[in-house]
């Protein structure tokens, strides 16, 4: 790091991750993993995709991260009705009480808050998802002609159900890769479901406490683009990135199986989210472990894999494992 200023800061970064953990613990049992990648996406910027089956917490989990964080917190559930203009906001008529003359006033939708769950999004036609998926990626929202900048931090959390594919909407590709991590949320294990039972049935309900604030989370993400790193590192995550794409002197299980490979984003994300589990534990700059570490839920979505994956039953984590085996 450049200055002493900035170690005190990952320092600090380290601390306020470390009690925004806690206070989630005091609600969520066990789902360690999926608390640590939320929170990396978070502070790099980018956003998650969680897919897994309704009873899982997810709602809670997001809220709760919300509540420890003291951000604003909003969820939407997406429905095959649901209009862009439920989710950005609609103009409305208003009659102005002094002069009697009808005017038009922006009434904010829900994506106007600093934490959005955008429960089960491919429920919803593609034309209301690209407006929540423009707002990902612009941080703004367009209604009437007028830009709207949506308030910062902004994250958004959209999930999935793997179960129920009927009358669904698959996310096409290219936005796919909008988001940072693709997360899988599995069941809990048998003492950590005994633990939730116990603690869910009982009139006692945890009081969670503010530990951070927005603009500490603003001034944490720059802190995190601020973080050098290695060439060696860059030149890992690009090469790992370049290993899924099928071409002549491609690994011959990636040519079997795969139809199209990662694009750059992959790589920028690695690099981000490699930075931010650094700061996370402490460490002043990446490693290649840390990259290694986030190349599961970077890379799973970002790669489509052919019919002979399907017909052998490869999946998309088995072929990332394999080749993070080869490197």
């Amino acid at each position: 790091m450049s200055s002493q200023n900035e170690i005190e800061q990952i320092k600090e970064f380290s601390k306020a991750i470390k009690d925004v953990r806690n206070e989630i613990g005091k609600v969520i049992i066990g789902q360690q993993q999926i608390i640590e990648e939320l929170i990396l996406s978070l502070f790099a910027g980018g956003h998650c995709l969680l897919i897994g089956v309704p009873g899982l917490a997810k709602t809670l989990l997001i809220s709760t991260l919300a509540k420890a964080m003291n951000l604003k917190f909003n969820r939407i559930q997406f429905t095959p009705d649901l209009m862009p203009g439920d989710i950005t906001g609609n103009e409305v008529i208003e009659e102005n009480v002094t002069t009697g003359q009808k005017q038009f006033r922006f009434v904010k939708g829900p994506v106007f808050a600093n934490i959005v769950l955008a429960d089960e999004i491919n429920r919803t036609p593609p034309k209301t998802q690209s407006a929540l998926l423009e707002a990902m990626q612009e941080h703004e929202v367009t209604a009437a002609g007028t830009t709207y900048k949506l308030t910062e931090p902004f994250f958004v959390l959209a999930t999935q159900n793997p179960i129920e594919q009927e009358g669904t909407y698959p996310l096409p590709e290219a936005q796919l890769d909008r988001f940072m991590f693709n997360i899988w949320l599995d069941y809990p294990s048998f003492e950590e479901e005994m633990d939730i039972v116990k603690t869910t049935t009982v009139m006692h309900v945890p009081d969670v406490k503010k530990v951070i604030g927005a603009d500490e989370i603003i001034s944490f993400q720059h802190l995190i683009r601020r973080i050098p790193v290695a060439d060696n590192v860059v030149q890992f995550a690009v090469k790992l990135v370049h290993s899924t794409r099928p071409t002549n002197g491609s690994i011959q299980f990636i040519k079997d199986f795969i139809s199209y490979g990662a694009g750059p984003r992959a790589s920028q994300y690695l690099i981000l989210g490699a930075k931010s589990r650094a700061a996370m534990l402490g460490k002043f700059t990446p490693d290649i472990d840390d990259v290694r570490a986030i190349a599961l839920p970077v890379l799973r979505h970002r790669i489509v894999t052919n019919f002979n994956a399907e017909a052998d039953n490869v999946s998309h984590s088995d072929i990332i494992s394999r080749l993070l085996e080869t490197k």
